[in-house]
């Protein structure tokens, strides 16, 4: 009775056996009993973990369009970048924001969107808005913190994300041009946006307005929030943190698992390390301005989180996460797959690029006022 319940459970699962024999085991794929062996020595006492050298093929689960950003070879040669001086860094990040800024006004006319230089609270910004602004996004302003681990994309360049905000989302949108390294290390940036946000503030109610920004736009987005607190300024309505650089300690379980795997930062030792140290000039790195997972995220205001499955921040982006939900804020956390760092912003045609900007749109209009 039992062997006959048995097959007829295997066949109702789809599985083809002879009544009255076994099922065939599968057999392990060649080298795999020795590697269990291996693995299995390797790990066996509580500490480190020992995974076995790899090859990680180009999953077939995401868009034909993404599938030829997560095969690309690493981003040469900003990923590793140190350069000896002040002079020749900003010959570098001048030469790659020049490459960046020509892309952009055909994004911009493809997307139907205008930028145009400001100077707002007396910094350098761009206004950048779709031609035709939604009717319920009329009364609604976000503001646009650019990433580039503090050194990168500075003028025009640092507009890309606001350029796919308004065209894809709909909103207008000021992306502030802050200051930065080696010329202007910490705290400039975070003087810049603070008063950027500062005279918004007066443009716009604080609860029509959002704040966002992708990798240092994250984390700065995330430090003005606790800098608004400190000073008593009205906070938005909710906030945008794609993958952001929330510390700069390199704590967590991606800065490990994902190295060598994300194909934008590729490893922590590359260009970030010594980006880090230019930008902090001698403060200590778990100072909750430079990383604000350090800081009191009591009642910040609720926020979207974007990663990916291949993003060397992925633990930042995770761990921001838990730590606003144990604040008791409001926050959605979306994990893309095959993604690497921030991969969304340089694939505008991609589904992905689409939804990541889709669901931040929505997020925004489910919070903010009209």
């Amino acid at each position: 009775m039992r062997s006959s319940l048995s097959a007829l459970l295997m066949i109702a699962c789809g599985t083809q056996v002879a009544f009255g024999q076994a099922a065939p085991a599968e057999r392990p794929a060649p080298g795999f009993e020795q590697l269990e062996a291996e693995m299995g020595a390797a790990n066996a006492a509580p500490g480190p973990r020992t995974v076995p050298a790899k090859v990680v093929p180009v999953p077939d689960t995401t868009s034909p369009q993404f599938r030829t950003a997560v095969a690309a070879p690493y981003r040469v040669p900003a990923w590793n970048a140190n350069p000896p001086d002040a002079a020749a860094w900003k010959a570098l990040v001048d030469k790659l924001a020049a490459a960046g800024a020509a892309t952009l006004p055909a994004l911009r006319e493809k997307l139907g969107v205008t930028s145009e230089a400001a100077v707002i609270g007396g910094v350098k910004a761009f206004v950048v808005q779709p031609r035709q602004i939604p009717e319920a996004n009329r009364n609604r302003l976000l503001l646009h913190i650019h990433g580039g681990g503090y050194v990168y994309n500075p003028g025009e360049a640092g507009t890309l994300e606001a350029i796919l905000m308004a065209g894809l989302g709909g909103y207008k949108v000021i992306s502030v041009d802050y200051r930065m390294p080696p010329d202007a290390p910490y705290p400039a940036a975070m003087d810049d946006a603070t008063a950027v946000w500062r005279a918004m503030l007066s443009m716009q109610k604080p609860g029509n307005m959002a704040v966002f920004g992708t990798s240092t736009g994250g984390g700065m987005t995330l430090a003005l929030m606790l800098r608004a607190k400190a000073e008593g300024l009205a906070l938005p309505a909710a906030i945008g943190l794609g993958t952001p650089w929330s510390d700069m300690t390199e704590t967590g379980d991606s800065y490990r698992t994902n190295e060598w795997l994300d194909n934008v930062l590729v490893s922590y030792s590359g260009y970030l390390t010594p980006a880090a140290k230019l930008y902090a000039a001698g403060r200590d790195l778990k100072d909750p301005q430079l990383s604000p997972i350090y800081g009191d995220f009591t009642g910040l205001p609720p926020a979207i989180l974007v990663t990916g499955t291949r993003d060397l921040f992925l633990s930042n982006t995770v761990r921001t996460h838990r730590k606003l939900r144990a604040a008791g804020i409001d926050a959605s956390l979306q994990v893309f797959e095959g993604m690497s760092h921030a991969q969304y912003l340089f694939t505008p045609d991609a589904p992905e690029t689409r939804e990541v900007f889709g669901e931040m749109a929505r997020f925004f209009d489910g919070h903010l006022g009209r």
